[in-house]
């Protein structure tokens, strides 16, 4: 291999590459639909064109058909009047006439069937396009759906990649923990104020108490001594507050 084929070679591996990158199926399939659309003109101006040639020949044919009738009565008309040598002139025109028209016929003939085949191949052209067109479209709606689709596969990688799926469960799990940090907090406050409540209760009760055997005190007249509470009942206190009284 020489180097300026190696050269083309390196070259097409090069930007036929780069070329596949660029292109777009979806705008491709776009662009070759409205191709074919474009054809539509010029294929009905083709068709215009073959129907107008036949049209054209079919009067041509009338005209010389015309001009016949004429040649014969002027062949009849002058054998009629002995005038052989004239009827023999128009007989000569009425046989050029003759094949002249057999000439039309035959283009006319072409002509019909080049204009049939015409209306035949847009037929079949219309056909191919609705079938395409039907296919471009299903492609591209693939196309948008299978884009789609990657973006959301995309999407759920990056969240089970160490990305926001991670970030998310470390949040869930900090709140979370905070929450059930403060929730023990809260149950060893709750707890500490019952026992200081508990503890305060208990403190009135004994003030509560200790008030009410200074008022017994008083009122026995012992206010100055104490008496062992081992030996004072609470009927023998009620016995000694109603002597009092």
């Amino acid at each position: 291999m020489s180097i300026w084929q190696r050269f083309k070679r390196a070259l097409r591996s090069i930007f036929g590459g780069w070329v596949s990158e660029m292109e777009d199926p979806s705008l491709i399939l776009e662009q070759n639909i409205r191709d074919m659309r474009d054809k539509l003109p010029k294929m009905n101006e083709n068709i215009a064109m073959l129907k107008a040639n036949a049209k054209l020949l079919e009067k041509e044919k009338q005209k010389l058909e015309g001009e016949q009738a004429k040649l014969i009565a002027n062949v009849k008309a002058a054998i009629g009047q002995n005038r052989e040598d004239i009827a023999g002139e128009y007989a000569l025109q009425l046989e050029q006439n003759k094949t002249k028209v057999g000439q039309v016929e035959q283009n006319l003939a072409q002509a019909r069937e080049a204009a049939a085949k015409g209306e035949e191949a847009k037929v079949a052209f219309m056909k191919e396009l609705d079938r395409k067109t039907k296919e471009a479209l299903d492609a591209i709606e693939a196309a948008k759906r299978a884009k789609w689709q990657k973006e959301v596969a995309d999407t759920m990688e990056q969240f089970t990649a160490g990305g926001v799926d991670h970030t998310h469960d470390e949040m869930v799990k900090r709140i979370e923990r905070d929450g059930a940090m403060a929730d023990a907090k809260l149950d060893m406050a709750l707890s500490k104020g019952d026992k200081d409540k508990a503890k305060i209760e208990g403190d009135a009760e004994k003030i509560r108490a200790a008030e009410l055997v200074k008022q017994f005190k008083v009122e026995m007249g012992v206010a100055g001594t104490s008496a062992p509470a081992s030996t004072t009942s609470a009927g023998g206190t009620q016995e000694q507050v109603g002597v009092k009284n």
